[in-house]
């Protein structure tokens, strides 16, 4: 991998978002993992939309760490498909289009589907059982304060519970990389959409299917769900000429 640096002439670079938190956090993580970490977040929550570049100096400077750990982090993001990295240029945002969300939705519905069918054939303990009930109730109070936010961090948690409760590491590995491409469009396209009541009781039915150990039932609820979640997500982007993200 080739270091980016300054040398050369560099592409205009857009000016980085602040954040007076860069370089805190968890003092255990190394610096590569917060810079990871770090990027990551700002990436997915648009921070650092498509297209965005900055160089690697930059980029250091804003997290307040050496070029090191941040050009380890960029490696990272570029084998996720998340990141470009440029030679003299430093890095930019790949962007999602319209084939992309529905070839990664196409990925999510069949392995998360799998996820809810292993899981319920397996059992959960009540440990587990309280954590997905305990995400579904969340969801309903944050849409009865219309707390959006609230309600798609919630919404992140249950399925992130049903494919790690599955066991299945290589699973959750997949699930986990569509899924961080697919957060980049449900973040941007959060207040375009209905408000997802129907998505609440798809989770608590499939919930009640896992504590019934209705493995069939599970998968297919839970497949529906995904099916109906990423055709109205392409037709919202479709609908406002949101072409890529």
């Amino acid at each position: 991998m080739t270091e980016i640096d300054r040398a050369g002439e560099a592409a205009p670079v857009a000016a980085l978002p602040e954040n007076k938190t860069a370089g805190r956090g968890n003092p255990r993580l190394s610096q590569s993992e917060r810079a990871y970490q770090d990027l990551k977040k700002r990436i997915l929550d648009n921070e650092m939309p498509a297209g965005f570049q900055a160089l690697e100096q930059e980029l250091a400077e804003l997290l307040g760490m050496s070029r090191t750990p941040v050009r380890e982090a960029l490696i990272r993001l570029a084998d996720e498909g998340i990141v470009e990295i440029r030679p003299r240029h430093g890095m930019r945002i790949l962007p999602i289009s319209v084939a992309d969300m529905r070839e990664i939705y196409e990925i999510l519905t069949g392995l998360e589907s799998t996820a809810a069918e292993i899981v319920a054939t397996r059992g959960v303990n009540q440990q587990q059982l309280a954590a997905l009930h305990a995400a579904v109730s969340d969801m309903d109070i944050a849409l009865a304060e219309d707390d959006l936010p609230g309600w798609a961090g919630a919404d992140e948690r249950f399925h992130n519970l049903l494919v790690e409760f599955s066991g299945n590491e290589r699973l959750r590995t997949w699930v986990n990389t569509c899924r961080d491409q697919a957060h980049r469009a449900r973040m941007a396209t959060l207040r375009l959409r209905p408000k997802p009541v129907d998505s609440n009781k798809d989770h608590a039915a499939v919930v009640e299917a896992i504590e019934k150990r209705d493995a069939e039932a599970a998968r297919r609820i839970h497949h529906q769900h995904r099916v109906r979640a990423g055709a109205m997500l392409v037709e919202i982007l479709e609908l406002h000429g949101i072409t890529q993200l």
